[in-house]
């Protein structure tokens, strides 16, 4: 399955898998967004009669979206252009990924408003991207919590988990620490790697991963020890810029499902923080085996149960800590500051045994070469390279 995800060479930052089905939907003009299996398998029903996102804004972090289509009409605020290619809403590369992600936040929260900000580009790859600089993203979280947003949504993402840029993790930290929920996607290279995806590897950021119909991994979906919850990302039925619907594939429509999720929980809980926001998230979502793995982090999203748990959160103890220095290094799993964990046995015997052939053969050497000097032959045989000394 191809991915949207692509090395980042730049703040382009490749769209993290809109994937369109071969089949398009009609084109119909409805103002109620179409649902599918997810809306039971995020048991939407039932979340609904608690909240539908009232007084909630959801910055949708994308490519740009259709204000006119008849899902979003009068419910999209449009904010400035950050990637600053030149291009309008006219034009192809504008707006298509970020439409979807848009129709697919309200699908969830239809009561919610969309802070629309664009960061990426709907055509171009990471490569053909350099030019754009390196700072969209962080100045779209930043104007996004600045502007009024409760939460954060952001369908798009590296496939190289080298690439961590110290503004994009400042500016999700700007934004938890002023009371917003920052969601990415996981990313879509669980098919042919594991190479972790940033934003979503970020710490402040609830990584979304993708589900397939009966709440298993999306063959697509990232897998990472980083994944925090799934939401259902196969055959999503997205707004189309143009109009209509289409069914999309990817970590992007499973992160705009899941941020609906969240505005349903902010609208019944406006004073809900990020960390309420993620402990209530995970304790509520159907858990995989042994309560979270890789794959789907704490599993997926119940719509319904994390609503209902938003009016009696669990105490914050998230705080802020002044830096002091290595005095404040973390002991994570109990282990003193000091000490490092044991090497596993075969493992450090064979490096000894390696650093034993290597010092054998720096002796051998020498003695060689002074042997040669005196005009004598050598006197001892020095192993051969790949074999251990008796």
């Amino acid at each position: 399955m191809n991915s949207w995800h692509v090395r980042p060479t730049a703040v382009g930052l490749a769209l993290s898998g809109l994937l369109y089905a071969l089949a398009a939907a009609p084109a119909a003009a409805a103002e109620v967004i179409p649902r599918g299996w997810e809306a039971d398998a995020l048991r939407l029903a039932a979340a609904h009669q608690i909240s539908r996102g009232a007084g909630v804004t959801v910055a949708v972090l994308d490519s740009g979206v259709d204000a006119d289509h008849p899902a979003l009409k009068g419910k999209v605020t449009t904010g400035p252009d950050f990637f600053k290619d030149g291009v309008d809403p006219a034009s192809p590369e504008w707006g298509v990924h970020g439409t979807a992600m848009a129709s697919d936040v309200l699908k969830v929260a239809p009561q919610a408003r969309i802070l629309s900000v664009r960061v990426i580009d709907d055509s171009k790859d990471g490569e053909e991207q350099q030019g754009q600089g390196f700072e969209p993203i962080a100045d779209g979280i930043r104007y996004a919590v600045d502007h009024g947003a409760d939460v954060i949504s952001m369908s798009l993402g590296s496939d190289d988990f080298t690439t961590y840029f110290k503004y994009d993790a400042e500016a999700v930290g700007y934004a938890v620490s002023h009371g917003v929920t920052v969601l990415a996607g996981a990313g879509n290279s669980g098919d042919d790697s594991t190479n972790g995806s940033f934003p979503a590897g970020y710490a402040s950021t609830i990584a979304v991963a993708a589900t397939q119909q009966g709440g298993g991994r999306a063959e697509f979906s990232t897998v990472r020890t980083h994944n925090s919850v799934a939401a259902p990302g196969v055959g999503i039925v997205s707004a189309v810029k143009e109009g209509g619907y289409r069914p999309v594939n990817g970590t992007s429509p499973a992160t705009a499902l899941a941020a609906g999720v969240v505005a349903l929980m902010r609208s019944h809980n406006s004073e809900l923080t990020p960390a309420q926001v993620r402990t209530i998230l995970t304790h509520t979502a159907h858990h995989p085996p042994g309560g979270r793995d890789a794959q789907v982090g704490y599993g997926q999203i119940d719509a319904a149960a994390a609503v209902k748990a938003a009016a009696s959160p669990p105490a914050d103890k998230a705080s802020a800590v002044a830096y002091r220095g290595e005095e404040h290094l973390a002991n994570p799993v109990g282990t003193p500051k000091a000490t490092t964990q044991p090497m596993e046995q075969g493992v450090w015997l064979t490096g000894l045994g390696l650093a034993g052939v290597g010092l054998l053969m720096l002796i051998g050497g020498l003695l060689l070469a002074l042997r040669r000097k005196t005009g004598a032959g050598p006197t001892a045989m020095v192993p051969p390279p790949g074999h251990l000394p008796s």
